[in-house]
Protein backbone atom coordinates (compact mmCIF):
# COMPACT_ATOMS: atom_id res chain seq x y z
CA UNK A 1 0.00 0.00 0.00
CA UNK A 2 1.25 3.40 -0.76
CA UNK A 3 1.63 5.84 2.27
CA UNK A 4 0.72 9.15 0.73
CA UNK A 5 3.48 11.58 2.74
CA UNK A 6 3.29 15.69 3.84
CA UNK A 7 6.75 17.59 4.33
CA UNK A 8 7.02 20.64 6.05
CA UNK A 9 10.64 22.34 5.38
CA UNK A 10 11.23 20.43 2.28
CA UNK A 11 13.88 22.69 1.32
CA UNK A 12 15.76 22.73 4.42
CA UNK A 13 18.69 19.67 5.54
CA UNK A 14 16.05 17.85 7.26
CA UNK A 15 13.48 18.10 4.35
CA UNK A 16 15.84 17.77 1.60
CA UNK A 17 16.56 14.40 3.27
CA UNK A 18 12.83 13.12 3.23
CA UNK A 19 12.62 14.20 0.03
CA UNK A 20 15.87 12.17 -0.81
CA UNK A 21 14.00 9.08 1.03
CA UNK A 22 10.86 9.54 -1.15
CA UNK A 23 12.42 9.15 -4.41
CA UNK A 24 14.62 6.36 -3.39
CA UNK A 25 10.78 4.60 -1.67
CA UNK A 26 8.79 6.03 -4.92
CA UNK A 27 6.69 2.43 -4.77
CA UNK A 28 6.25 2.96 -0.98
CA UNK A 29 5.36 6.70 -0.44
CA UNK A 30 3.62 9.73 -2.81
CA UNK A 31 4.42 13.37 -1.67
CA UNK A 32 1.16 14.96 -1.60
CA UNK A 33 1.78 18.24 -0.02
CA UNK A 34 4.82 20.78 0.82
CA UNK A 35 5.81 23.54 2.89
CA UNK A 36 8.76 25.86 2.89
CA UNK A 37 9.68 29.14 3.34
CA UNK A 38 11.20 31.39 0.42
CA UNK A 39 13.91 29.22 -1.65
CA UNK A 40 11.56 29.14 -4.25
CA UNK A 41 14.42 27.80 -6.87
CA UNK A 42 14.63 24.47 -5.22
CA UNK A 43 11.02 24.65 -4.02
CA UNK A 44 10.19 24.49 -7.87
CA UNK A 45 12.88 22.14 -8.80
CA UNK A 46 10.66 19.76 -5.72
CA UNK A 47 7.52 20.81 -7.31
CA UNK A 48 8.34 19.97 -10.77
CA UNK A 49 9.96 16.76 -9.50
CA UNK A 50 7.37 15.06 -7.60
CA UNK A 51 4.15 16.85 -8.44
CA UNK A 52 2.42 17.50 -5.30
CA UNK A 53 -1.28 18.65 -5.03
CA UNK A 54 -0.76 21.64 -2.74
CA UNK A 55 2.21 23.78 -1.76
CA UNK A 56 2.79 26.42 1.18
CA UNK A 57 4.76 29.03 1.30
CA UNK A 58 5.45 31.91 4.18
CA UNK A 59 4.76 34.92 1.58
CA UNK A 60 1.37 35.70 -0.09
CA UNK A 61 3.76 36.92 -3.74
CA UNK A 62 5.57 33.70 -3.96
CA UNK A 63 2.01 31.93 -3.27
CA UNK A 64 0.47 33.66 -6.60
CA UNK A 65 4.25 33.34 -8.44
CA UNK A 66 3.82 29.39 -8.12
CA UNK A 67 -0.19 29.24 -9.12
CA UNK A 68 1.27 31.37 -12.28
CA UNK A 69 3.86 28.67 -12.76
CA UNK A 70 1.99 25.64 -11.64
CA UNK A 71 -1.58 26.42 -12.62
CA UNK A 72 -2.67 22.75 -11.14
CA UNK A 73 -0.77 23.40 -8.26
CA UNK A 74 -2.98 24.46 -5.10
CA UNK A 75 -0.87 27.41 -3.60
CA UNK A 76 -1.11 28.50 0.05
CA UNK A 77 1.00 31.01 2.20
CA UNK A 78 1.12 32.01 5.78
CA UNK A 79 0.43 29.94 9.22
CA UNK A 80 -2.61 29.26 8.32
CA UNK A 81 -1.47 27.80 4.82
CA UNK A 82 0.82 25.39 6.97
CA UNK A 83 -1.90 24.32 8.67
CA UNK A 84 -3.91 23.30 5.97
CA UNK A 85 -1.19 21.62 3.98
CA UNK A 86 -0.83 19.42 7.26
CA UNK A 87 -4.66 18.92 7.19
CA UNK A 88 -5.07 17.94 2.94
CA UNK A 89 -7.49 14.86 2.53
CA UNK A 90 -5.65 11.36 2.38
CA UNK A 91 -2.38 12.34 4.22
CA UNK A 92 -1.18 9.19 6.05
CA UNK A 93 2.02 11.20 7.63
CA UNK A 94 3.34 14.71 8.16
CA UNK A 95 6.92 15.42 8.41
CA UNK A 96 7.22 18.05 10.43
CA UNK A 97 10.76 20.15 9.80
CA UNK A 98 10.01 23.54 10.09
CA UNK A 99 12.15 25.70 11.84
CA UNK A 100 11.35 27.71 14.95
CA UNK A 101 7.52 27.80 16.88
CA UNK A 102 6.08 28.36 12.90
CA UNK A 103 5.10 24.54 12.72
CA UNK A 104 3.28 24.47 15.83
CA UNK A 105 -0.44 24.86 14.31
CA UNK A 106 0.21 22.15 11.48
CA UNK A 107 1.31 19.90 14.03
CA UNK A 108 -1.94 20.12 15.91
CA UNK A 109 -3.98 19.59 13.28
CA UNK A 110 -1.92 16.79 12.78
CA UNK A 111 -2.22 14.83 15.35
CA UNK A 112 -6.12 15.85 15.94
CA UNK A 113 -6.70 14.22 12.23
CA UNK A 114 -5.13 10.72 14.08
CA UNK A 115 -2.05 11.21 11.23
CA UNK A 116 1.69 9.80 12.24
CA UNK A 117 3.74 12.85 12.83
CA UNK A 118 6.84 12.21 12.01
CA UNK A 119 8.63 15.11 13.89
CA UNK A 120 12.01 16.32 13.25
CA UNK A 121 11.45 19.59 14.92
CA UNK A 122 11.96 20.04 18.50
CA UNK A 123 10.21 23.29 19.35
CA UNK A 124 7.25 21.70 19.17
CA UNK A 125 7.10 19.30 22.25
CA UNK A 126 9.82 21.62 23.93
CA UNK A 127 7.31 24.91 23.93
CA UNK A 128 4.07 22.72 24.17
CA UNK A 129 4.48 18.95 24.94
CA UNK A 130 2.10 18.59 28.18
CA UNK A 131 -0.58 19.82 25.06
CA UNK A 132 0.43 18.02 22.22
CA UNK A 133 0.83 14.39 23.70
CA UNK A 134 -2.15 14.72 25.53
CA UNK A 135 -3.75 16.06 22.21
CA UNK A 136 -2.01 12.54 20.61
CA UNK A 137 -3.09 10.21 23.01
CA UNK A 138 -7.15 11.56 23.37
CA UNK A 139 -7.06 11.40 19.80
CA UNK A 140 -4.95 7.76 18.98
CA UNK A 141 -2.62 9.99 17.14
CA UNK A 142 1.64 8.87 16.81
CA UNK A 143 4.59 10.96 17.60
CA UNK A 144 7.61 9.39 15.37
CA UNK A 145 10.73 11.09 16.17
CA UNK A 146 13.12 11.73 13.46
CA UNK A 147 15.69 13.67 15.45
CA UNK A 148 18.83 11.14 15.65
CA UNK A 149 18.91 10.75 19.22
CA UNK A 150 14.93 10.23 19.58
CA UNK A 151 14.83 8.29 17.13
CA UNK A 152 17.13 5.84 18.74
CA UNK A 153 15.85 5.80 22.39
CA UNK A 154 12.05 4.96 20.25
CA UNK A 155 13.98 2.30 18.74
CA UNK A 156 15.74 0.69 22.06
CA UNK A 157 12.53 0.61 23.68
CA UNK A 158 10.18 -2.22 22.34
CA UNK A 159 6.63 -2.57 23.55
CA UNK A 160 6.59 -2.60 27.34
CA UNK A 161 9.68 -2.10 28.01
CA UNK A 162 9.54 1.57 28.98
CA UNK A 163 8.14 0.15 32.82
CA UNK A 164 11.52 -1.42 33.21
CA UNK A 165 13.55 1.63 32.37
CA UNK A 166 16.41 2.83 34.00
CA UNK A 167 17.45 5.84 32.10
CA UNK A 168 18.29 7.40 28.53
CA UNK A 169 21.50 8.47 27.44
CA UNK A 170 20.99 11.11 24.81
CA UNK A 171 24.52 11.63 22.90
CA UNK A 172 26.34 14.80 21.56
CA UNK A 173 29.00 15.49 19.65
CA UNK A 174 30.14 18.29 21.22
CA UNK A 175 30.33 20.25 18.57
CA UNK A 176 33.48 22.32 17.85
CA UNK A 177 35.11 23.57 21.49
CA UNK A 178 34.26 20.95 23.93
CA UNK A 179 38.17 19.45 23.77
CA UNK A 180 39.00 23.05 23.70
CA UNK A 181 39.39 23.58 27.75
CA UNK A 182 41.60 26.92 28.04
CA UNK A 183 39.43 28.65 24.85
CA UNK A 184 38.30 32.07 25.67
CA UNK A 185 34.54 31.91 25.18
CA UNK A 186 34.29 35.28 24.27
CA UNK A 187 36.62 35.05 21.37
CA UNK A 188 34.90 32.51 19.09
CA UNK A 189 33.41 33.68 16.09
CA UNK A 190 30.77 32.68 14.13
CA UNK A 191 32.76 31.14 11.10
CA UNK A 192 34.30 28.79 13.93
CA UNK A 193 31.04 28.20 15.56
CA UNK A 194 29.38 27.39 12.42
CA UNK A 195 32.09 24.54 11.58
CA UNK A 196 30.62 21.09 12.92
CA UNK A 197 32.72 18.57 13.11
CA UNK A 198 30.27 15.78 12.12
CA UNK A 199 26.76 16.90 10.71
CA UNK A 200 25.64 19.22 8.38
CA UNK A 201 22.86 21.16 9.39
CA UNK A 202 21.27 24.69 9.34
CA UNK A 203 22.78 27.61 10.76
CA UNK A 204 20.50 28.28 14.06
CA UNK A 205 20.78 24.43 14.96
CA UNK A 206 24.64 24.29 14.79
CA UNK A 207 25.34 27.45 17.33
CA UNK A 208 22.90 25.16 19.28
CA UNK A 209 25.47 22.20 19.08
CA UNK A 210 28.22 24.41 19.60
CA UNK A 211 26.19 25.48 22.54
CA UNK A 212 24.92 21.93 23.32
CA UNK A 213 21.61 23.90 23.64
CA UNK A 214 20.44 21.44 21.00
CA UNK A 215 20.97 18.84 23.50
CA UNK A 216 19.12 21.21 26.23
CA UNK A 217 16.27 21.03 23.38
CA UNK A 218 16.40 17.18 23.16
CA UNK A 219 16.54 16.18 26.92
CA UNK A 220 13.08 18.70 27.08
CA UNK A 221 12.04 16.80 24.09
CA UNK A 222 12.91 13.32 25.22
CA UNK A 223 10.94 13.73 28.52
CA UNK A 224 7.82 14.33 26.46
CA UNK A 225 8.45 12.28 24.01
CA UNK A 226 8.93 9.10 26.44
CA UNK A 227 7.29 10.04 29.82
CA UNK A 228 10.47 10.37 31.46
CA UNK A 229 11.04 11.76 35.09
CA UNK A 230 14.27 14.57 34.69
CA UNK A 231 16.64 12.42 36.37
CA UNK A 232 16.48 9.63 33.81
CA UNK A 233 17.27 11.51 31.07
CA UNK A 234 21.22 12.35 30.81
CA UNK A 235 23.82 13.40 28.40
CA UNK A 236 27.25 12.68 27.20
CA UNK A 237 29.76 13.83 24.46
CA UNK A 238 30.28 11.38 21.81
CA UNK A 239 32.42 12.65 19.03
CA UNK A 240 32.13 10.17 16.29
CA UNK A 241 28.21 10.54 16.41
CA UNK A 242 28.06 6.98 15.47
CA UNK A 243 26.14 5.76 18.99
CA UNK A 244 22.98 8.01 18.42
CA UNK A 245 21.62 7.19 22.08
CA UNK A 246 21.14 4.24 24.63
CA UNK A 247 18.85 2.97 27.10
CA UNK A 248 19.39 1.58 30.40
CA UNK A 249 17.09 -1.03 31.76
CA UNK A 250 16.31 -1.72 35.95
CA UNK A 251 19.02 -4.73 35.28
CA UNK A 252 21.70 -2.37 33.90
CA UNK A 253 21.05 -3.88 30.64
CA UNK A 254 21.89 -1.42 28.46
CA UNK A 255 21.22 -0.81 24.68
CA UNK A 256 22.50 1.44 21.89
CA UNK A 257 20.73 2.42 18.58
CA UNK A 258 24.34 2.97 16.23
CA UNK A 259 24.54 4.06 12.47
CA UNK A 260 26.61 6.69 10.47
CA UNK A 261 25.50 9.83 11.09
CA UNK A 262 22.92 10.26 7.81
CA UNK A 263 19.47 11.69 8.64
CA UNK A 264 17.83 9.65 6.12
CA UNK A 265 17.97 6.56 8.57
CA UNK A 266 15.94 8.12 10.95
CA UNK A 267 13.55 9.86 8.33
CA UNK A 268 13.09 6.15 6.64
CA UNK A 269 11.98 4.08 9.96
CA UNK A 270 9.49 7.03 10.92
CA UNK A 271 7.97 6.67 8.08
CA UNK A 272 8.03 2.65 7.46
CA UNK A 273 7.95 1.72 11.59
CA UNK A 274 7.14 -0.61 12.54
CA UNK A 275 8.43 -2.40 9.50
CA UNK A 276 12.34 -1.69 8.10
CA UNK A 277 12.51 -0.98 4.19
CA UNK A 278 15.91 -1.23 2.51
CA UNK A 279 17.99 2.10 2.41
CA UNK A 280 20.49 3.35 0.61
CA UNK A 281 22.89 4.40 3.24
CA UNK A 282 26.31 3.03 4.03
CA UNK A 283 26.52 0.43 6.63
CA UNK A 284 28.39 0.80 9.63
CA UNK A 285 31.86 -0.46 9.65
CA UNK A 286 32.94 -0.61 12.82
CA UNK A 287 36.90 -2.20 12.23
CA UNK A 288 37.04 0.92 9.97
CA UNK A 289 36.23 3.46 12.82
CA UNK A 290 38.11 1.64 15.33
CA UNK A 291 36.90 3.29 18.68
CA UNK A 292 33.58 4.82 20.20
CA UNK A 293 34.87 7.69 22.16
CA UNK A 294 32.32 8.87 25.05
CA UNK A 295 33.33 12.27 27.79
CA UNK A 296 31.49 14.00 30.63
CA UNK A 297 29.73 16.88 30.22
CA UNK A 298 31.42 19.84 31.35
CA UNK A 299 28.51 21.95 33.21
CA UNK A 300 30.45 24.84 33.87
CA UNK A 301 31.81 25.57 30.49
CA UNK A 302 28.42 23.93 28.70
CA UNK A 303 25.55 24.91 31.32
CA UNK A 304 22.57 24.06 28.81
CA UNK A 305 21.96 20.62 30.05
CA UNK A 306 21.18 22.19 33.58
CA UNK A 307 19.09 24.53 32.01
CA UNK A 308 17.27 22.12 30.72
CA UNK A 309 16.35 19.93 33.83
CA UNK A 310 15.86 23.60 35.76
CA UNK A 311 12.98 24.05 32.73
CA UNK A 312 12.06 20.20 33.09
CA UNK A 313 11.12 21.37 37.14
CA UNK A 314 9.70 23.88 36.58
CA UNK A 315 7.28 22.66 34.32
CA UNK A 316 4.51 25.18 32.93
CA UNK A 317 5.63 27.75 30.24
CA UNK A 318 9.33 27.60 31.18
CA UNK A 319 10.03 25.34 27.95
CA UNK A 320 8.46 28.09 25.81
CA UNK A 321 10.55 30.56 27.54
CA UNK A 322 13.64 28.72 27.16
CA UNK A 323 13.43 28.06 23.55
CA UNK A 324 12.14 31.40 22.54
CA UNK A 325 15.28 32.95 24.41
CA UNK A 326 17.76 31.03 23.10
CA UNK A 327 16.45 31.63 19.60
CA UNK A 328 17.07 35.21 19.82
CA UNK A 329 20.44 34.72 21.05
CA UNK A 330 21.18 32.94 18.38
CA UNK A 331 20.13 35.12 15.85
CA UNK A 332 22.03 38.37 17.98
CA UNK A 333 25.12 36.02 17.94
CA UNK A 334 24.78 35.44 14.20
CA UNK A 335 24.26 38.57 13.47
CA UNK A 336 27.80 39.51 15.24
CA UNK A 337 25.42 41.22 18.17
CA UNK A 338 26.65 39.59 20.82
CA UNK A 339 29.41 37.32 21.83
CA UNK A 340 28.97 33.54 22.03
CA UNK A 341 29.29 33.05 26.00
CA UNK A 342 25.79 35.73 25.81
CA UNK A 343 23.79 33.23 24.53
CA UNK A 344 23.99 31.24 27.68
CA UNK A 345 23.44 34.35 30.32
CA UNK A 346 20.48 35.71 28.12
CA UNK A 347 18.52 32.30 28.54
CA UNK A 348 19.76 31.88 31.86
CA UNK A 349 18.70 35.59 32.91
CA UNK A 350 15.36 35.20 30.75
CA UNK A 351 14.77 32.15 33.32
CA UNK A 352 15.85 34.00 36.55
CA UNK A 353 12.71 36.68 35.69
CA UNK A 354 10.03 35.45 34.44
CA UNK A 355 6.67 35.00 36.03
CA UNK A 356 5.60 31.50 34.69
CA UNK A 357 2.30 30.24 34.41
CA UNK A 358 0.51 26.47 32.99
CA UNK A 359 -0.67 27.10 29.20
CA UNK A 360 -4.10 26.30 28.74
CA UNK A 361 -3.79 26.10 25.61
CA UNK A 362 -1.99 26.46 22.21
CA UNK A 363 -2.32 30.51 21.96
CA UNK A 364 -1.59 30.37 25.93
CA UNK A 365 1.91 28.96 24.01
CA UNK A 366 2.59 31.40 21.40
CA UNK A 367 1.89 34.50 23.69
CA UNK A 368 4.55 33.41 25.92
CA UNK A 369 6.81 32.64 23.02
CA UNK A 370 6.07 36.28 21.61
CA UNK A 371 6.73 37.76 25.24
CA UNK A 372 9.70 36.26 25.74
CA UNK A 373 11.28 37.05 22.47
CA UNK A 374 10.35 40.59 23.20
CA UNK A 375 12.12 40.22 26.24
CA UNK A 376 15.12 38.94 25.64
CA UNK A 377 15.31 41.63 22.71
CA UNK A 378 15.12 44.02 25.59
CA UNK A 379 17.95 42.75 27.90
CA UNK A 380 20.22 42.25 24.94
CA UNK A 381 19.94 45.99 23.66
CA UNK A 382 20.35 47.11 27.63
CA UNK A 383 22.55 44.27 29.07
CA UNK A 384 25.03 43.20 26.73
CA UNK A 385 27.07 44.22 24.74
CA UNK A 386 29.52 42.87 22.32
Amino acid sequence: MVQSVVVLGSTGSIGRSALAVLRENRERFRLLGLAAGSNMRLLTDQVTEFGPEAVAVKSRQDARELAQRFPRLKTLHGNEGLEEIASLPGADCVIAAVNGTDGLQAAFATVRLKRRLCLANKETLVVAGDLITHEAAARGAEIIPIDSEQSAIFQCLAPGSARHLRRVILTASGGPFFKERRRDFASITVQEALAHPTWSMGRKITIDSATLMNKALEVIEARHLFALRPQQIEVVIHPQSVVHSLVEFIDSSVLAQLGIPDMRLPILYSLSHPQRLPGSCHSLDLAALGRLEFFPVDHERFPSIRMAHDVLRQGKDAGAVFNAANEVAVEHFLAGRIPFPAIFTTVARMLEDWDFRPPAGLDDVLASVAKAREKTVEFIKKEVRR
